[in-house]
């Protein structure tokens, strides 16, 4: 009797633990999170860090992170989110190309009842669920600023326009000119597309046709060392500012070969965004607006 007795309380042991060791798998077990980014380049060391530090918080968080990559086209770019809208993802996250041409797509994940988060540069017609973005105009502001301090009011620049349409093309481009119409000669804005090989012959022909520019103010690093680039070829002194703070821009301005840029921070940006992914994921309330602060990093 004592043995059966003994057998039972085993038994029961041994089933009260596996029934245990299977309670704490599914409590352990996490929901399965899926959230797209479409990135509007990954030819530009700043989304390439915008990028980074979204999946590096998405791996914090146990998301998995679908990335796509627009490289500039727009086309691509709204077939891409018509590819996450496909895979069900809980949010999409959207850094456009152009502001106005990626509308239709968002639009598409809305009606398919997706969140849209849109980073970096806003969505033109569309009322997304947040945006987050650096202040672009209070940076070029800030930019133009310090080049008039640097050179003297009357002086003749230029400005290197990024892709036209991008709302940080337009915020820039606005902040650049409250600081410097009426104060600065601008001889020259002209688009490089946010990219160095456009920057450097695109400064070259201004250079040709404007011999006595004394700085320039690009809407980018990317332009701005591509501008460097054209300059330094022709021996010439002309005070450089750039925007986004990139690993080679801030090596040029210690260096003393650029003046100045504006840093934002494309890391936490990214991560900001997933992180916002999650809460609405979650059911909580977001901002409609979550700005990230940016500096000027100078010599």
């Amino acid at each position: 009797m004592k043995k059966i007795i003994l057998i039972i309380l085993l038994l029961s042991v041994f089933m009260f633990s596996c029934g245990s060791s299977g309670g704490n798998n599914n409590s352990s077990t996490e929901r399965s999170l899926s959230v797209g980014l479409s990135v509007s380049t990954l030819n530009n060391p700043f989304f390439v860090t915008l990028s980074d530090g979204a999946k590096a918080k998405a791996k914090e968080l146990n998301i998995n992170l679908s990335v796509v990559n627009a490289s500039d086209d727009t086309a691509k770019q709204a077939s891409d989110i018509e590819d996450l809208i496909s895979k069900k993802v809980q949010v999409i996250i959207v850094n456009p190309v152009d502001s106005d041409a990626v509308a239709p797509a968002v639009e598409s994940a809305i009606a398919a009842n997706i969140p849209v988060i849109a980073l970096d540069r806003i969505i033109n017609g569309v009322e997304v669920t947040s945006q987050i973005s650096s202040d672009n105009v209070s940076g070029a502001k800030m930019a133009g600023e310090y080049l008039i301090e640097l050179i003297g009011e009357k002086a003749e620049v230029a400005e290197l326009i990024g892709i036209p349409g991008a709302s940080a093309t337009i915020d820039r481009g606005k902040g650049f000119h409250e600081a410097a119409d009426n104060k600065l000669n601008i001889i020259a804005s002209q688009t490089a597309n946010f990219n160095r090989a456009e920057g450097l012959t695109v400064m070259e022909n201004i250079l040709q046709a404007n011999p006595n520019i004394k700085g320039v103010f690009a809407h980018n690093d990317e332009m701005a060392l591509g501008a460097l680039e054209a300059i330094q070829a022709v021996g010439k002194n002309i005070a450089i500012i750039g925007f986004d703070a990139t690993d080679d821009a801030v090596v040029s301005v210690k260096d003393g070969t650029m003046k100045a840029t504006v840093a934002q921070k494309p890391d936490l940006m990214g991560a900001i965004a997933v992180e916002t992914a999650l809460k609405i994921i979650n059911g909580e309330t977001v901002e409609k607006s979550i700005p990230v602060e940016v500096s000027l990093i100078k010599q």
